[in-house]
């Protein structure tokens, strides 16, 4: 007879604490075995086999392999597809429930497709839990009941209906006992997924008390520890989002707001899933982009000859993060300055932001662009150098990241500002009929 048991999937939630897929797994009656999938559909689709991501993933998982060890238990990490690992898992177990937590991409929703119709077929229940948003999906619409595409009254209803009931933690460590004791397999290394170890950068975060009491004051510029530094974790679920929304919404309403920003885009990619491959506003796409290969490698490689672009990219390429305020800056210099399709920038910060996340990210770059909801008019157009007077004043961040700026071998700007806003604007205008 096969062991009768429950499994929980981590996914996006890699922690035990105030966990609401796991929570309610180590509540069912069955004892609970913790698994991770390393999906080869997605890691094969990935070109760099020194990516940081899944060294962040693996650092991850290791962890809470160790506090599950010290508790008798252990997690399986798997590498497959789900449907080839849930079947091996189903050689080996009598499994009567699965328990996992929302994920909302279009690969995800498809994958969940799949594996809810295999466990159908198979007897085995399958619960699903929202757990990487506050609220999600349905749960902040207009009155009449469609999606808001404009951020000011979404986050005003956010706001309004945010209470208690949801940012109240689950207390999984309650329940820990219930995690099936066995002797688990050591953790694949990353040499057995076919990567190859690296060091992933410093991705600790900072304490939010620290940051977020003054975050409205000290978040645009770049040279201080004046943000989080959270992404990376909210991304991975290492930390809570109901923990964080706490702090927010007790010390800084501009931090919360970012956090909203963040459930907005994906409420957006949720109700409109063509923004993954075209603009939210569809007019945008006749928009003829001059798309020069040579101007978007020396934008890739920090050699626009504007030393605040240059900053950002090289930070990005060296460290897999790039401050907020300036992945504003070099996403409008891409598509306004160079007019190159934001699609091209959009795929490029996917390949190399640690932090990569697929509805913040677009919506990132159509807001850049002008074409996505609630985006910055086509006609705003930053200027560099007056970015740099705000928020870069000193010039320390650039100094650390582009030390040889002020060197006669530093190129030239690649395009004049004022030709070149001269130049976007009749492009847009033309490929807007305006």
């Amino acid at each position: 007879m096969l062991q009768q048991i429950s499994v929980f999937w981590f996914r996006r939630d890699l922690r035990l604490n105030d966990n609401a897929g796991l929570y309610h797994a180590l509540r069912s009656v069955k004892p609970v075995l913790p698994i991770f999938i390393f999906d080869t559909q997605i890691l094969d689709s990935l070109n760099d086999k020194k990516d940081k991501r899944v060294q962040f993933i693996h650092n991850a998982l290791a962890g809470i392999h160790q506090q599950l060890v010290a508790m008798g238990s252990g997690l399986t990490v798997l590498h497959g597809t789900p449907l080839e690992c849930f079947k091996l898992l189903t050689q080996q177990y009598s499994i009567s429930q699965v328990f996992t937590n929302h994920d909302y991409e279009p690969y995800a929703h498809k994958r969940d497709l799949e594996m809810a119709n295999y466990f159908q077929q198979n007897g085995i229940q399958f619960n699903t839990y929202k757990d990487q948003v506050i609220f999600e999906k349905n749960e902040v619409l207009k009155d009449n009941g469609e999606p808001y595409t404009v951020f000011t009254p979404y986050s005003r209803k956010w706001k309004e209906k945010l209470n208690d009931f949801y940012l109240k933690p689950c207390p999984c460590e309650k329940y820990f006992g219930q995690f099936l004791k066995y002797q688990a397999p050591h953790i694949p290394s990353m040499a057995d997924i076919g990567f190859k170890p690296i060091d992933p950068g410093t991705v600790a975060p900072v304490l939010i008390e620290s940051i977020a009491a003054n975050y409205d004051k000290t978040r645009d510029f770049p040279a201080i520890i004046g943000t989080t530094r959270l992404s990376v974790h909210l991304r991975f679920g290492t930390v809570s989002i109901r923990q964080l929304a706490t702090a927010a919404y007790r010390l800084n309403g501009t931090y919360l707001n970012e956090l909203i920003w963040r459930e907005f885009y994906m409420m957006i990619l949720w109700h409109f899933p063509h923004v993954v491959n075209g603009s939210f506003k569809k007019e945008y796409d006749n928009i003829v982009w001059r798309n020069n290969e040579a101007e978007f490698k020396a934008w890739c490689e920090g050699r626009t000859g504007y030393p605040i672009v240059d900053a950002g990219m090289h930070e990005l390429n060296q460290t897999g993060y790039m401050h907020n305020r300036v992945r504003m800056i070099v996403a409008s210099f891409l598509t306004k300055h160079l007019l190159i399709d934001w699609r091209w920038g959009e795929a490029y910060f996917a390949e190399k932001l640690l932090d990569f996340d697929l509805s913040a990210n677009n919506g990132g770059w159509q807001w850049a662009a002008g074409c996505g909801c609630d985006a910055a008019p086509y006609f705003r157009i930053f200027n560099p150098y007056l970015q740099t007077q705000k928020f870069d004043a000193d010039l320390k961040y650039i100094r650390h990241w582009v030390p040889g700026y002020e060197q006669l071998t530093y190129p030239r700007p690649i395009i004049d500002h004022a030709v070149a806003r001269d130049r976007c604007l009749k492009v847009y205008k033309a490929g807007l009929g305006r």
